[in-house]
Order: structure tokens, then C-alpha cells, then sequence
């Protein structure tokens, strides 16, 4: 997106189209058949486009690459349409459908009407079409209409792309700003800093590049800062130092330090961003979004007003609450889950954490059952539909996600229970905390009653939230909050190797441990942890494929589909999840026909994960199924979550993916049966301790890790990626 990049050398074709094999109605992505004109001369053409139809003369820009698959295709860079000119050629463009309301009989009629300038009239003087017959005012307001939306989103895919700017975008743009996107883009693109964050900027800055805009340009640099607090949050920070930000200014954007600097200074007196000092760093000032400001700070009132309210006393000694738990849940607690607990129950807010083995779960499962005894109403919840399910069946207690507890109003975006209508419960219990960040808690923590008690409990080690800030970390470093460290691992968990070696990577305190795969016994016995050494992509490919279909499946008698789930670091590359799924697929899944819907072949019987939540589906991020059905005529998608069918319409099918293998950040709040990890330096970015360590822990009964020992060794001991810049934990410390 960057006009300042050199320019590489463009083919260009031109051809009539023949027919549209796909189209992503969500960002134009299009496959389709192109006639340039000579005997045997039709291609395939890929690439982004938007209001074209068969039938119509394309002038492309582009290059030709080779598709594993399907072979040599024309990848299109640009596109330009050449509407018809002859009077058959219009009518038979008009009598296509390519405009909506106008069918063969009006299609006729216009051209008998206006002949060659039909098109002009439709798009310039549209009034004049009622001077045809049977084209009423509602009719040429409709057809006027339907003629600026086909071609609008042609048009501005054709400005950004003459700009070096992606055509997918201009789906986004559509969106945020409709018929009047192109017009914005040219009178005040840098609105779209504003209003689209992240590509918002960037494509402003190459549009008024490209038209010459001075570099300093105030509009220039404030959009700048912007986004470049917006990266900050992506990346997981809640905020950037005052320095890196200038610093980043002219680095990336070649802007002038003071300029920066002042236009901070704009930025922070009108209140769109908040600065504010950090400890032991006179030289900085933290700048935060106001969002994320509002939040952190929002989050740790909260907690002090809790914390504030004095907790009812307790009339359970230790030997009743023993024989409590016995009896309703048949558990004999420690000495040490006794202690814990007694705790806990004292505490308006506590956080409980701890490693896999580690009884988590029965302190959960206990804290549950005396509240009930205790008369009070008990709510669970976890950030995830996956992890919300697991917390359902071991304590056998419903479970919501925050966000089903909260009640998101999709369609309004905002949250239905707020502090004007507060969670109706006594006691909130929050598993897999690790992963909620800083504005879910936000909304979280402002929906509990200052009454109420709130219990987060999670494995701190774990990846940190998708989301800004790491805030169970936070919550533990600033000794605010009653923390409960969860250390034993419980003999039944002592003999499993995947825990024991999951500890020995987790330990925080001093280099991590490479993991002991003596303990997986000598070769002919079965263990639950094993390390097979291969070096180079296509052997570890070939190992996945082997195990998944063969050696697990005979060895251990699990079901290569619905028990083994290979996790790996990162989408791209031959062990990425992308090549993976496409090789698992045709391993595990050979014998079905399949359907491709945008670029991707499903079958009945893959294994698919759903991808974000989806209430009025009732399938969360992170759910897993596999497809029941396909219909090729109407392109329906019927998949099984574990007995219960869900459908999908083609332009829902972006909510699914393949998912023999997912990312591990798609792992966290799951458990499956047997995991598989290939772990190579190739993937030497993402080959970090809290990564490695998740993925471990997401096995039950079976790990194997496949690579070097140096990438293994290079993840154990990289504890870098866990520093987030947040101020959580100092905003959460007593004045």
C-alpha cells in the first residue's frame, strides 16, 4: 500500500469475459474465465474485482503465477471495464441482469428508446427513463439505484488499485461510508484514520501521497500517531511511550521529531488521547487511546470499590466445610485446597492460579458448592464458547461465555447488562482469566454488584489475551487482589508426563527447562509424551500425515478426526496450518467430492473450526465439527457440533475454516485427546515459552512434539514475548 515501493513490470491482457467461476461477495475476491481473442486462448484470471459481469471487455494489469493446483492463472493487479457500445452489445448487457429491475422486456425497450446513449441516460440523466414505457418514477428511482451500486464499488476499486492500493479494502470502505466513499477518499481520505483503524491510515497516507501531500501535513501526523497507538494495541500494549511514538514518526514516516511532538501535544489537550507519567521513567509519558485509558483505569476503581465492601462472616468451620465437599461432590481436599478455600470465602474478589494438575478445577467445583449451600447464586463464565463448555462439564453446572453473560447486543455493539443493569448473581466465577483482556474486563468488572463476589482463576503462564493488555498477570503483580497459588501437582497428575514436563517449561522464576522424554519409557511400552526429531518441512509434514492416519489411530486407538488435533505457531509456510489442513485433508478425508467456497475446498466428514461467535447460531470462536453435508445446487453447508446441526449460507462460510490443524492462540480454552506440535526454526518468530507451554497443556492423554531440539530449546528459553506495556497493575495499587 505503499506508493513509494519500486514498481514491478505489469503484463497487461485484455479479453472478454466469459463466466465468473466464484466470487467472495464480502471483498470481490474473484476467479473467472477470460476469451483474449485467439483460438484456444481462454484463462483463468484471480484477483480482486467488483461490478463486472460476463460479457463485459476487461483490460487487466497483472502477472502470471502457478497455482499448485490449478495451474498457471493470471493474477490481476488492476482492472478497467469497457461498457458496450454498439446498440446489440447494450442490450445484451442490460438483458444479462448485471442491473437490478431491469429485465429483457425494459432491456429491449431502453435500447429501442435511447439506442447508444442508453448507458449515458441511465447513469446521467436517469429522470428521463420514464419516457419509456412501463418505467414509472419508482421504477427509475430503482433502477437508478441499482446502476450507482453496481458501479460505485468498481469505480473505487479502480481508484485505490490505481494507487498501488489493495482492491480488498474497498469492501471496508463501502461499508463505513456506502455511496459516499469515493468522494470522501477525495476530498478527506484522512477520515478514514478516523473512522477505520489500522488500514484507515495507511491508505489515506498513499492516496495523499500519491497527490503530492507535504509529509508534515497536521492531518499527515496526527493520523500517524493514531495509528501507531492502534498498532500498539495490537500488538497487546494499552499503551506506547511519548519517545517510541515520535521516534516511530520519523522512522517509519519520515516526519519531523518537533512536528510529532506538537501534534501530541494536540492530541493530548483535546483529550483524544490521554498521557499520563510512568514510574522510574522521567524521560516518558505513557499515551494511551482514551478508550483503553478509561478502561485500565475503570478496572481498578471497580476493584478498589469491591475490595472496599466487607464480606458477611462465614459460619463453616474447616471440618464442616470438609464434610460439605465430601458430601456433594465425593472430593477429599487437601490440607492445602482446605486452606485455600477457607480463604477464598473470606474475600470479596480473589484470584486463584496455578498449572495444569494443580486442582484448579476442584477448587472451582468446591467454592461452587458451598456458595449453594450458603444459599447464594452462583454464575460461571469463561472468555470462549470452548472454554465456557469445558467449565460446564466439570463442575456439571451451566457455563456462558462474558460476553452471552453480559448480553452483547451484536447488532448495536454494546453490552445489554452495564452498571445501570448489573449481573444478577451473588457470586461470579470467571475461568480461563488469562485470556480476557483489558476492555472485556472493563465491561465485566462495572456489571458486578459491589455485593456480589468475583473469582478469576486461571493459569497466568498461558499466551496472554488476543486483546490489549495481560491483565491476570497484572492483577497478580500489583498484590492488590487476594492471589491463591494453586503449586502441588497432585499424585494422579505427578504420573503423567504431559503435566510433569508442561512444569518444567512453565517455571517462570528461572530458565526454562528443556522437557524430560525419559519419561516417555522405553519403546515398546505407550506414554503420553514423546519427541520425534526431524529437520527439514517435508518430513515433518509427512510425519503428521503419518501418525494422524496411521500410528496414533493403531498404536493408541484414537480417531484421526475427532481426537487428534495438530497445533502449530503460525498460517503460512509448509508447516503453517494452511498447507497443513490441505495435506491432513487429503490424508484423512480422500473419498468425497468437494465444493471450493472463497478458495478453499471443504468435503463431508472435514473437520472445521467456527471462527468468531455467532449468537444467533449458537456456535462460538473456537467450536469444532465436522460437515455433515454439502448441497452442491444451493451451496448450503450443514455442519455437526457434536449432534447438533448448524447451516451455512456461502457468504457465511468466511465463520468456518478447515481445522485438522489450527493456530495454537485458536487452542486456548480447549483440551483435546492427542496433540501434535511440529516445532522448527523456520517458525523461529513465534518459538516462544508461554506458547510452547499452551500448547502442551491443551493435551489430555497424548503430546507429541516434532522438530529439532534446537527449536525446541530456542522456544523453552524465549520468555521475551510476555512483556506488554500496561498500567493496570500500578493503577490497582491502594493510594
Amino acid at each position: 500500500m505503499d506508493d513509494r515501493e519500486p514498481e514491478t513490470r505489469m503484463i497487461i491482457l485484455e479479453g472478454n469475459l466469459e463466466r465468473i467461476t466464484f466470487q467472495n461477495e464480502e471483498n470481490h475476491y474473484t476467479i473467472a474465465r477470460l476469451a483474449t481473442g485467439t483460438p484456444g486462448s481462454m484463462i483463468t484470471i484471480v484477483g480482486f474485482m467488483a461490478g463486472i459481469s460476463p460479457g463485459q471487455t476487461l483490460r487487466l494489469s497483472g502477472n502470471w503465477e502457478t497455482h499448485p493446483r490449478y495451474g498457471q492463472q493470471f493474477k490481476i493487479e488492476t482492472f478497467a471495464v469497457s461498457l458496450p457500445e454498439t446498440i446489440e452489445g447494450i442490450r445484451k448487457y442490460l438483458e444479462s441482469g448485471v442491473i437490478k429491475n431491469i429485465g429483457p422486456l425494459i432491456a429491449k425497450r431502453l435500447v429501442r428508446h435511447f439506442g447508444k446513449k442508453t448507458l449515458e441516460v441511465i447513469e446521467q440523466c436517469p429522470e428521463r427513463l420514464t419516457e419509456v414505457n412501463g418505467i414509472g418514477k419508482a421504477k427509475a428511482g430503482l433502477i437508478e439505484r441499482s446502476w450507482k451500486g453496481h458501479h460505485i464499488v468498481r469505480e473505487l476499486m479502480q481508484f485505490l488499485q490505481a494507487r498501488g492500493i489493495k482492491g480488498a479494502y474497498s469492501a471496508r470502505i463501502l461499508q463505513e461510508y456506502g455511496e459516499e466513499a469515493l468522494d470522501i477518499l477525495k476530498k478527506d481520505p484522512f477520515r478514514l484514520a478516523e473512522d477505520i483503524p489500522g488500514i484507515g491510515f495507511l491508505i489515506a497516507d498513499t492516496i495523499t501521497r500519491h497527490n503530492g501531500l507535504p509529509k508534515d501535513d497536521p492531518k499527515r501526523v496526527r493520523g500517524c500517531i493514531r495509528y501507531l497507538i492502534g498498532q500498539g494495541e495490537n500488538d497487546g500494549h494499552t499503551f506506547l511511550p511519548d519517545t517510541v511514538i515520535i521516534d516511530q514518526c520519523g522512522q517509519t514516516f519520515q516526519i519531523d521529531p518537533e512536528i510529532a511532538a506538537l501534534a501530541l501535544d494536540e492530541l493530548a489537550d483535546s483529550g483524544i488521547l490521554v498521557r499520563e507519567d510512568i514510574p522510574d521513567k522521567q524521560d516518558q509519558k505513557a499515551v494511551y487511546s482514551k478508550e483503553l485509558h478509561a478502561a485500565e483505569q475503570g478496572i481498578a476503581n471497580r476493584f478498589k470499590a469491591l475490595l472496599s465492601v466487607p464480606m458477611p462472616m462465614l459460619n463453616m468451620n474447616p471440618e464442616e466445610l470438609t464434610c460439605e465437599i465430601l458430601k456433594k461432590l465425593a472430593i477429599q481436599l487437601s490440607a492445602g485446597q482446605l486452606e485455600v478455600l477457607e480463604q477464598i470465602l473470606k474475600h470479596r474478589v480473589a484470584v486463584i492460579t496455578g498449572g495444569p494438575g494443580t486442582g484448579k478445577t476442584t477448587l472451582i467445583r468446591s467454592v461452587n458448592a458451598i456458595f449453594e449451600r450458603m444459599g447464594k447464586l452462583v454464575v460461571l463464565a469463561a472468555p470462549t464458547g470452548r472454554a465456557a463448555k469445558r467449565l460446564s462439564e466439570v463442575v456439571q453446572r451451566d457455563a456462558k461465555t462474558i460476553h452471552r453473560l453480559l448480553k452483547y447486543n451484536l447488532k448495536e455493539q454494546r453490552f445489554e447488562i452495564n452498571p445501570n443493569n448489573p449481573i444478577d448473581a451473588d457470586v461470579i466465577i470467571i475461568d480461563e482469566a488469562s485470556m480476557v483482556d483489558t476492555l472485556l474486563l472493563f465491561h465485566l468488572i462495572r456489571a458486578v454488584p459491589v455485593t456480589s463476589v468475583l473469582i478469576l482463576v486461571g493459569d497466568v503462564f498461558q499466551l496472554p489475551s488476543v486483546g490489549p493488555g495481560n491483565v491476570l498477570k497484572d492483577i497478580i503483580q500489583s498484590h492488590a487482589v487476594p492471589v491463591y497459588y494453586l503449586k502441588t501437582i497432585f499424585r494422579q497428575a505427578q504420573e503423567s508426563p504431559i503435566i510433569v514436563n508442561a512444569h518444567m517449561v512453565r517455571d517462570w522464576n528461572h530458565p526454562g527447562e528443556i522437557p524430560d522424554f525419559q519419561t516417555a519409557g522405553p519403546e515398546d511400552e505407550l506414554s503420553e509424551f514423546y519427541f520425534i526429531r526431524q529437520s527439514s518441512p517435508d518430513t515433518v509434514v509427512e510425519t503428521i500425515k503419518t501418525l494422524c492416519a496411521e500410528s496414533i489411530p493403531h498404536r493408541f486407538g484414537f480417531d484421526p478426526i475427532r481426537d487428534i488435533q495438530v497445533l502449530t505457531p503460525m498460517h503460512k509456510g509448509l508447516i503453517g496450518t494452511i498447507n497443513l489442513n490441505q495435506a491432513l485433508q487429503k490424508t484423512l478425508n480422500p473419498d468425497h467430492t468437494g465444493m471450493e467456497i472463497m478458495g478453499i475446498t471443504y468435503k463431508p466428514n472435514d473437520k472445521v473450526m467456527h471462527l468468531k461467535n455467532n449468537y444467533e447460531k449458537d456456535v462460538f470462536n473456537g467450536d469444532i465439527g465436522t460437515i455433515a453435508a454439502i448441497d452442491h445446487q444451493t451451496r448450503l453447508v450443514t455442519v455437526d457440533y457434536e449432534g447438533r446441526k448448524v447451516e451455512y449460507e456461502p457468504e457465511e462460510m468466511h465463520e468456518l475454516s478447515l481445522a485438522y490443524a489450527i493456530s495454537v492462540h485458536k487452542s486456548q480454552g480447549s483440551e483435546y485427546p492427542v496433540v501434535i506440535v511440529p516445532l522448527l526454526t523456520q517458525h523461529y518468530v513465534m518459538l516462544q515459552r508461554n506458547l510452547l507451554y499452551t500448547a502442551m497443556t491443551r493435551g489430555k492423554k497424548l503430546v507429541i512434539l516434532i522438530g529439532t531440539r534446537k527449536a525446541l530449546s530456542v522456544a523453552v528459553n524465549n520468555d521475551k514475548p510476555r512483556e506488554r506495556l500496561s498500567g493496570l497493575a500500578r493503577k490497582l495499587i491502594w493510594d
